[in-house]
C-alpha cells in the first residue's frame, strides 16, 4: 500500500562506518528477495522464519547480508504482528468457499479411493481369521506373520489378489479423469506443484552407485535389489581417490547445471525454494581441495596435534576406541610433553589456499570465508561451543571438585583472559596455578574459608537429593495399561483419550484370571519400592535385613585377631589338609595348635599383634578420607553388625559342647555294656583311649570355644 512505501521510503540504515541510505526501489527488491528465500510451505512463526532465514541469499547489489538483516529489523519494528478478526474472516470465507486445497482434496467427498494392493487385500482377508487364533498377539506380530504367509504364498493363489487389484485400479483411473473433469480449480493445485522445479544434482556416491548398477543389472539381469546393495555396500569406501574425484567433479558441475535452471524458474516463479545445500560431504569436500593444492589446516591445540601424530600409526583399531585410546596416552604424558605439543602447534606457519586465481569466484569466497572463521593462530577451533560465554558454558560442565584453588582461578579467570586475549584456555589455567602458588598464606585463608562453606552447602544439597523418595509403585491396571497400549493407540489412531478409556472399560470386564498375573507383578514392584526406600533410609540396615555382607570400597582387609586365628589362617591357605572335610580339617587344626610348642604359639601371637597394629593405622587413614555421610554409615553397619556376630560365637561354643557331651555319653555306654571274658582287657583299653579321646575332644572344645569368643570376624571362622 501506499502507507507501507512511505515508512519504506523514509526509513535508513547505519553502515560500519558511513549510513546507507536505501531508496525506495532497494526496498521493495529486500522485500522480494526475502520471499524467494522463504521455503515454499512457509507455515511457521514470523520470528522462527526469521531466525532461519539464509541472509547470504538476501543480500544484493552493494547490501550485505548483515545490512540487510539489520533493515528488515528496522521495517519490521513499524508493522504491527497480529491479526484482525476482519482478516481472519476473510481467511476463513477462502477456507468455506475452498475447503479442500492442496493435501486436503483427498478428503473430498467426491474424491475416489485408491484401490488396496493385493497384499493389503489378503491381509484384509485373513487378519480377523488369525486374530481369533492368537488373541495374545499385537498388531505388529499379526502384521509380520502375515507377510510371511502372503510372500510363501503360490503364484495362482496370489493371481486372485493381482486381479482382483487390477481391475479395481481401472475404475480408480476412470473416476479420477470424471472428478478432474468436476472439479477443475481443486486439481489444478496438484499440478501446478513441483511442475517446473528442476531435479536436484546427484551426490557422488548416488551417481557412482547408478553407473555400478547398470553395469551389474547387464551380468545379472535377474538381481534384486537386495542383492545389488549388499554387492556394491561398501565399494564406495575402498574406491581410490583417483576415481572418487571423478565422480566428485561430476556431480559438482550437474549442481552448476541445477543452479543455472534455478535462477531461470525464480525469474518466472519468485516463490519456488532457492538452491540446495552442498552436494559433497566433509571427506569429499577436502579430497577435492586436497586436489585442487589446498594446504591441510595445522590442529588447533596440542591435544588434537597429538591425537592426529598418534592416530596415523593407529589404522587397524576401530575407529570407536582410537579416540579412546588417544585420550588415555595423552594422560599419561608429562606437563613438559604437553607443553612441548601445544608450542609446535602454535609456531606451525599456515600459509591459506594458494593458487586462489584457478577457482571459481563461487570456491574463491567459500575458501576465504572457512580460513577466516575456521582457524585461529594457537587457540582453539571456531566451533558453536568456543563462541558461547564461559558465564553461561560453565552450569552445564560437570561439577569440578570445591577446593580453594579451584575457588580463585574462577575468581580471576574472566580478567586474566582480557588482559591477555592470546593465551589459551590451557595456558590461563596454568597461569592461574602459578598465581596461586605465589599467593601469600593469609591472602589463601579467604578462600580456604569459602570452600568450607562451599563443602557444607554440597553436603547438604547432597542429602537432600538422597532423601527424595523412590519412583512410586505402580498398580496392576497401570502395568497392564503400559504393556497393551501400543495396540489400542494403532486401534484408535494415535487417539490417547479414546485409546484410555477403551483400556479401562477392558480392565473392569476382565476377569480375575486374567488379572492374577498383573497383581503378581505390582506386588513385585510394591516389594521394590519398599526395597529401595529401606535402602535410602539406611543402607546399612538394608545389608542387614537381607542377610548379605556390605562391601565399603577401599576398606583394608581385616586381620587375624590372635596367634591361633593366623595358624588356622596358613594351614587353610596352604593346601595341606584340603584333602579333608571342612569339620574334620577344624579339628586337625585345633589338635596341631595344642602340639604346637609355646616358643611358636609365641611367634603366632606376634604376628598377629603386628597385623593389628598395621590395621588399626591404616583403617584410620580409610576412615579420614571418607565423606561424613559414608562414615556414618560404616559405623552404623559395624555397631549393627556387631550382635549377629557374637550370636554366632556363642552358638560355635555350644555346637562344641554338645559334641563333647555325645563323646561322654557313647564312652560310659560301652562300660555299661562289657563283653566276653577275653576281651576284658582290650575293652578296658578301648575305654582307656576312648577317656583320653573325650578329655582331648574337651579340650579342644575348650579351646575353639575360648579362641572363637576372642577371634573377631575373620574368614577362617566364618568357614
Amino acid at each position: 500500500s501506499d502507507g507501507e512505501k512511505s515508512v519504506l521510503g523514509c526509513v535508513q540504515v547505519r553502515g560500519a562506518a558511513s549510513e546507507t541510505l536505501w531508496a525506495q526501489e532497494d526496498l521493495l527488491r529486500l522485500l522480494e528477495a526475502m520471499k524467494v528465500a522463504l521455503p515454499q510451505k512457509d507455515l511457521t512463526k514470523y520470528k522462527t522464519s526469521e531466525s532461519h532465514l539464509d541472509w547470504q541469499k538476501v543480500a544484493f547489489n552493494s547490501f550485505t547480508a548483515e545490512m540487510c538483516r539489520l533493515k528488515w529489523l528496522e521495517v519490521s519494528k513499524e508493522i504491527r504482528k497480529f491479526r484482525t478478526l476482519t482478516e481472519l474472516i476473510v481467511d476463513a470465507q477462502d477456507y468455506i468457499k475452498n475447503p479442500y486445497k492442496g493435501k486436503k482434496i483427498k478428503k473430498h467427498p467426491d474424491f475416489p479411493k485408491k484401490p488396496l494392493t493385493p497384499y493389503f487385500r489378503f491381509f484384509m482377508e485373513k487378519r480377523a481369521k488369525y486374530a481369533k487364533l492368537h488373541p495374545e498377539m499385537s498388531n505388529l506380530d499379526l502384521t509380520k506373520i502375515l507377510s510371511k504367509k502372503y510372500r510363501e504364498l503360490p503364484d495362482k493363489k496370489k493371481k486372485k489378489y493381482v486381479e482382483d487389484f487390477l481391475r479395481d485400479k481401472e475404475t480408480f483411473v476412470h473416476s479420477m479423469s470424471k472428478f478432474r473433469e468436476e472439479h477443475p480449480d481443486l486439481v489444478e493445485t496438484i499440478t501446478k506443484k513441483g511442475s517446473n522445479v528442476p531435479e536436484k544434482p546427484k551426490t557422488p556416491q548416488q551417481l557412482w552407485y547408478n553407473h555400478e548398477k547398470k553395469a551389474f543389472l547387464k551380468t545379472h539381469p535377474d538381481a534384486t535389489t537386495k542383492d545389488i546393495k549388499d554387492s556394491l555396500g561398501k565399494q564406495w569406501t575402498q574406491l581410490p581417490d583417483k576415481k572418487r574425484l571423478k565422480w566428485i567433479s561430476k556431480s559438482l558441475e550437474q549442481q552448476k547445471a541445477y543452479e543455472v535452471r534455478v535462477l531461470v524458474v525464480l525469474n518466472h516463479s519468485p516463490a519456488q525454494e532457492g538452491f540446495a545445500k552442498s552436494i559433497l560431504t566433509k571427506a569429499e569436500r577436502h579430497l577435492k581441495d586436497k586436489s585442487d593444492g589446498r594446504p591441510d589446516k595445522p590442529p588447533p591445540n596440542g591435544y588434537s596435534m597429538f591425537c592426529a601424530e598418534l592416530m596415523s600409526s593407529m589404522k587397524d583399531v576401530p575407529s570407536t576406541e582410537r579416540m579412546m585410546m588417544c585420550s588415555q596416552r595423552w594422560k599419561l604424558l608429562k606437563q613438559h610433553e604437553k607443553d612441548a605439543y601445544q608450542k609446535r602447534c602454535e609456531n606451525i606457519l599456515y600459509l591459506p589456499f594458494g593458487p586462489l586465481q584457478s577457482l571459481s569466484e563461487e570456491e574463491q569466497r567459500r575458501v576465504l570465508g572457512e580460513d577466516k572463521g575456521g582457524f585461529k593462530r594457537g587457540g582453539r577451533a571456531n566451533s558453536p561451543a568456543t563462541k558461547k560465554p564461559a558465564s553461561k558454558a560453565n552450569p552445564e560442565k560437570p561439577k569440578r571438585p570445591i577446593s580453594a584453588m579451584f575457588i580463585f582461578a574462577e575468581e580471576k579467570r574472566q580478567k586474566l583472559q582480557q588482559e591477555r586475549p592470546d593465551l589459551s584456555d590451557s595456558e590461563v589455567t596454568r597461569c592461574l596455578a602459578r598465581m596461586w602458588n605465589d599467593l601469600p598464606d593469609k591472602k589463601k585463608e579467604k578462600y580456604k574459608r569459602l570452600e568450607l562453606v562451599l563443602k557444607a552447602e554440597s553436603e547438604k544439597k547432597e542429602k537432600e537429593d538422597r532423601s527424595r523418595l523412590p519412583d512410586p509403585p505402580k498398580t496392576a491396571q497401570d502395568i497392564w495399561q503400559q504393556s497393551v497400549i501400543g495396540d489400542y493407540l494403532a486401534r484408535f489412531k494415535n487417539d490417547r483419550p479414546k485409546a484410555q478409556k477403551a483400556m479401562e472399560v477392558a480392565w473392569s470386564t476382565m476377569e480375575k484370571k486374567e488379572k492374577i498375573m498383573w497383581i503378581k507383578k505390582a506386588a513385585e514392584d510394591q516389594k521394590r519400592y519398599e526395597r529401595d526406600l529401606c535402602e535410602m533410609r539406611s543402607p546399612a540396615a538394608a545389608a542387614i535385613a537381607s542377610g548379605k555382607k556390605m562391601k565399603f570400597e577401599g576398606e583394608p582387609k581385616k586381620p587375624p585377631s590372635n596367634g591361633y586365628q593366623k595358624f588356622s589362617q596358613e594351614m587353610l591357605s596352604n593346601g595341606e589338609l584340603n584333602h579333608l572335610p571342612m569339620k574334620e580339617r577344624m579339628a586337625e587344626i585345633g589338635s596341631r595348635w595344642q602340639r604346637l610348642p609355646l616358643k611358636d604359639k609365641e611367634r603366632y601371637k606376634k604376628i598377629a599383634e603386628e597385623k593389628q597394629r598395621q590395621y588399626k593405622v591404616l583403617l584410620e587413614q580409610w576412615l579420614n578420607s571418607l565423606s561424613t555421610q559414608e562414615r556414618n554409615v560404616y559405623k552404623e553397619y559395624i555397631s549393627q553388625v556387631g550382635f549377629p556376630l557374637t550370636v554366632n560365637f556363642v552358638c560355635l561354643f555350644f555346637r562344641n559342647l554338645l559334641l563333647m557331651f555325645e563323646t561322654i555319653l557313647s564312652s560310659l555306654q560301652k562300660r555299661r555294656n562289657p563283653k566276653d571274658g577275653d576281651d576284658d582287657d582290650d575293652d578296658d583299653d578301648d575305654d582307656d583311649d576312648d577317656d583320653d579321646e573325650a578329655e582331648d575332644k574337651e579340650n579342644k572344645s575348650e579351646d575353639s570355644s575360648s579362641e572363637s569368643n576372642s577371634a573377631g570376624s575373620s574368614d577362617s571362622d566364618s568357614d
